[in-house]
């Protein structure tokens, strides 16, 4: 019920002392608080245990939910109770209890009659002793059996722990894989991409070679160019040279015909 839950957690966080992490202590601390709430023939101490643990990680999920989530604590009727226990507001809710001390009851062998009455003859007149007789071996039996239980239980959660390790391990190893395979195909890009910078450098380095070439090649033309241009000019300045002079033939023979009509007009005139 809701109040055997209630107490449950009082219990459990009003005695967190017993559960030192020892060997064996967290049997004998659920034990104790089983016996208390009168619960220990309905439900083992590894009943008990798991139904913390449940509790404690719906608090986490509700007191710390992944980021985005929206979550709603309120909904859930023992979160205020759980808050109180796992900020230690419940010491002292609920009794201090004492952990069995780990002695298991061996089941006893009763007494015959006549064994008892001769004790008691042997022992009259001497010091008192006690002597213990079973009167509940069904009880007796029951924590022999609790006590072989919380063996087996103590030896299957270190089992469920040593699996849970290993599942971890197994989780990590297959991310450090993935890691690794992640790394092996950045490398073959960077490979790639590394010979393709290699391929386009000896491609541009063509390039600028062939651009070498043509360069010469135009400087070439250009000299001949040139020289070309200077001989046209020596040509164009022989040929008006050429020009020139017979101008001048011409020129002079005009002259000189000119002055033999100027004479010969001259001198008819005289004769006339």
């Amino acid at each position: 019920s809701r109040e055997e839950v209630k107490d449950f957690v009082k219990l459990r966080a009003s005695n967190d002392h017993l559960f030192s992490g020892k060997r064996y202590a967290s049997m004998w601390a659920w034990s104790a608080i089983l016996k208390r709430m009168g619960l220990q023939r309905k439900m083992s101490h590894c009943q008990a245990s798991k139904k913390w643990e449940n509790l404690k990680k719906r608090y986490k999920d509700l007191k710390y939910p992944p980021a985005g989530v929206t979550v709603h604590p309120e909904s859930w009727s023992l979160f205020s109770l759980m808050d109180d226990a796992m900020q230690d507001r419940l010491q002292g809710t609920a009794p201090i209890l004492k952990a069995l001390n780990g002695v298991l009851l061996r089941r006893k062998r009763r007494a015959p009659v006549a064994e008892i009455s001769l004790a008691k003859d042997l022992i009259a007149d001497g010091p008192e002793v006690e002597i213990s007789l079973s009167r509940d071996e069904d009880g007796e039996e029951a924590v022999v059996v609790e006590g072989i239980n919380g063996r087996n239980c103590e030896m299957e959660r270190e089992r469920a722990l040593m699996q849970r390790e290993k599942a971890v391990l197994e989780r990590e190893l297959a991310a450090l894989e993935r890691a690794r395979a992640l790394l092996d195909r950045e490398k073959a890009t960077l490979e790639r991409e590394r010979a393709i910078m290699e391929r386009e450098r000896a491609i541009m380095e063509r390039e600028r070679m062939m651009l070498e070439k043509d360069r010469d090649v135009v400087h070439s033309e250009r000299v001949a160019l040139e020289k070309e241009r200077a001989n046209l000019k020596t040509v164009e300045r022989a040929r008006t040279e050429e020009e020139t002079g017979s101008s001048r033939a011409v020129n002079s023979e005009n002259t000189d015909r000119k002055e033999q009509l100027l004479y010969l007009f001259e001198k008819l005139i005289e004769g006339i």
